[in-house]
């Protein structure tokens, strides 16, 4: 069975992109509307700093097309912490705020690590027991963005696997250090892209895109993808979503 694959960009609220991604005329309030239909997905980064009101959710869920989806960035004060299991009232604040009102709108949470914390094992599976499978009868899938080389470790790979998380695949030329994962540990897949340029048009070449769908087809053979054009020229990453989209034939 071949998966759905879904691809955009971190958020939806930036300057430089009015007159490069959205039309001049186009006002502020309309820019999720707008963006929600160049593109299959966002991935909310918003939440990594501050929670939202109900309210906020369903604003979002009610002006985006049925088949949008949304991922979400989990909240900094889950995840920048010395001892990680010690997190499950942050878990639980961040999970409460009201992000199952986007029902099947609901994308992957991103739970992201600094590139300093390293992989303790012991640790990080009572973080993983923090994680539920579900909120309010909304299915929940969990995508762990590791940035630091000691869980680049078969250990890693499959504690995430018994888990059912994804390890991000987190692909940035000015970050060296950070590992490159691919491995299957999940019903999914998810990829952050960090290495678009301002002197390209798209982002990057076609050859580069073209290599990215490629991938994105293999991914796709395990079940379904998102993949989001971060950082890197943010600028030109709009365009480099809706040119990948393109190939993928969406």
């Amino acid at each position: 069975m071949t998966g759905t694959i879904r691809v955009g960009v971190g958020g939806w609220t930036y300057e430089p992109w009015r007159g490069v991604f959205y039309p001049d005329s186009l006002t502020q309030k309309r820019e999720l509307e707008f963006a929600s239909r160049a593109l299959t997905s966002i991935e909310i980064n918003g939440t990594y700093y501050s929670g939202f009101k109900p309210g906020t959710w369903m604003k979002w869920r009610d002006e985006t097309p049925d088949s949008f989806v949304f991922s979400i960035k989990a909240s900094r004060f889950c995840t920048n912490r010395k001892v990680l299991s010690e997190g499950g009232e942050s878990v639980g604040r961040f999970l409460d705020q009201g992000l199952t009102a986007l029902g099947d709108k609901l994308g992957p949470i991103n739970w992201q690590f600094m590139a300093t914390k390293k992989f303790d094992p012991a640790d990080f599976e009572a973080f993983l027991k923090l994680l539920p499978k579900e909120q309010d009868g909304v299915h929940l899938r969990h995508a762990l963005e590791v940035r630091n080389a000691s869980f680049d470790t078969q250990e890693f790979y499959d504690l995430a696997a018994e888990y059912g998380a994804a390890i991000v695949y987190a692909e940035d030329d000015e970050a060296p250090g950070w590992p490159r994962i691919d491995q299957p540990t999940a019903e999914f897949t998810y990829a952050r892209l960090m290495s678009s340029r301002e002197d390209e048009p798209t982002g990057l070449t076609p050859d580069e895109l073209d290599r990215i769908a490629a991938r994105a087809r293999e991914w796709a053979g395990r079940g379904d993808v998102f993949a989001y054009f971060i950082a890197g020229a943010k600028v030109r990453n709009p365009a480099a979503a809706q040119a990948l989209i393109a190939r993928l034939g969406q």
